[in-house]
């Protein structure tokens, strides 16, 4: 989700995210636009895709077959459920630094775009 909120918060047209946690660039290929998110991500090997209806994105994610809801806020504010972890997120997109918050794992993560 990091990918996906900071391209569509930044409008930057990027292949990849540097995970700071794992030590290593994710890259990814597709499309976020205003409307719509088309994305493939090499590293987990599968799809996401979905539309934006407002703030939200309704999003699927192939490779573990779950919903996600991502919401753009102001102030390059993020949040979101991954329905299938069951989990809540909260992220801020600060020029090319993200930083995301999984309730699930009661862990922060950075990145950078």
């Amino acid at each position: 989700m990091a990918y996906i909120a900071g391209r569509a918060i930044t409008g930057r047209r990027a292949s990849s995210i540097y995970d700071y946690s794992s030590s290593k660039y994710v890259n990814f290929s597709g499309e976020v636009s205003d409307q719509r998110v088309s994305v493939y991500d090499f590293d987990a090997s599968c799809h996401i895709s979905g539309s934006k209806a407002r703030d939200r994105f309704s999003l699927y994610h192939y490779g573990t077959s779950g919903h996600i809801d991502l919401s753009l806020k102001p102030q390059g504010k993020f949040s979101g459920f991954d329905y299938g972890s069951g989990s809540h997120f909260d992220g801020t997109v600060k020029g090319k630094s993200i930083s995301l918050y999984d309730y699930g794992s009661g862990k922060y993560f950075e990145y950078s775009i």
